[in-house]
C-alpha cells in the first residue's frame, strides 16, 4: 500500500519545502504515538513541529489528509523482489504488511481513520486508489509470474490473496502488534501459499 510521491508544489507559484513537510509529518507521527488520534489536531502538530498552523493548511486541507500522509510516509518501501520461491516471497510480503500496520503511529491512527471513512466512502476510495492499487498490482505480478512457471495455480486469485494478506496482518497488528510476529508470519505465508496453489472450484 505504498503511496506515490507527494506533489512538489502546494499551489500555483508556491513551491513545497521538503524539509518542512518532513518536520510536520514527523511531528504528526510523534503525536499519534504519544497522544492518540483524537488529540492529534493540526494545531497540536503545528506546535510540535514549531510552525504556524497556516503552513500546515497550505499543504494538507484537513487533519485526516495529514494523518494519511504521516502513515503512508511509513510505507515508503520497495515491494519485495521475486526470489523464485513463492513461499519465501509470500513470507516477505506478510512481514512487510505486518511491520507497516504494527508501527505505533499506524496502530494509533488506523481505527480513527476507519471510523471517518465509514461516512465518507469517496475519500476512502481515493485513498485506496492512491495507496493500495500499486501494491495490489505488484502482488498480482508476483502471482502471475508464479503461475506461468507452475509454482501457483493458473487461476490463482491475486485479489483474494491480497485481501487475505491485508486483513490478517491488519487485525493482528491492531490486536497484538509484533508479539510472536515470526510465528504468525510463517503461518500466514503457509495459508497464502495454500490458496495460491489450489485450483479454483468455481465453474
Amino acid at each position: 500500500m505504498s503511496a506515490p510521491p507527494r506533489p512538489t508544489r502546494s499551489g500555483p507559484g508556491r513551491p513545497r519545502d521538503p524539509q518542512l513537510d518532513a518536520q510536520v509529518l514527523a511531528a504528526a507521527q510523534e503525536l499519534l504515538i504519544s497522544d492518540g488520534y483524537q488529540a492529534t489536531t493540526l494545531a497540536a502538530v503545528a506546535r510540535r513541529a514549531g510552525v504556524v498552523t497556516t503552513s500546515i493548511y497550505r499543504r494538507w486541507p484537513s487533519k485526516r489528509a495529514l494523518v494519511e500522509d504521516a502513515i503512508f510516509a511509513l510505507e515508503a518501501f520497495d515491494h519485495p523482489e521475486p526470489s523464485g520461491d513463492l513461499r519465501a516471497d509470500l513470507l516477505a510480503w506478510t512481514r512487510l504488511f505486518l511491520s507497516m500496520s504494527a508501527h505505533p503511529a499506524a496502530r494509533s491512527a488506523i481505527p480513527g481513520l476507519l471510523s471517518e471513512y465509514h461516512d465518507d466512502r469517496d475519500s476512502y476510495r481515493r485513498l485506496l486508489d492512491r495507496g493500495e492499487q500499486p501494491t495490489r498490482e505488484a502482488l498480482r505480478e508476483l502471482l502471475t509470474g508464479a503461475a506461468r512457471s507452475g509454482r501457483a495455480s493458473p487461476d490463482c486469485d491475486a485479489d483474494a490473496i491480497f485481501e487475505l494478506l491485508r486483513g490478517a496482518t491488519l487485525f493482528r497488528a491492531l490486536t497484538h502488534g509484533t508479539d510472536a510476529a515470526d510465528e504468525f508470519c510463517h503461518q500466514i505465508a503457509d495459508a497464502l501459499l495454500a490458496v495460491a496453489v489450489t485450483p479454483s472450484s468455481r465453474s
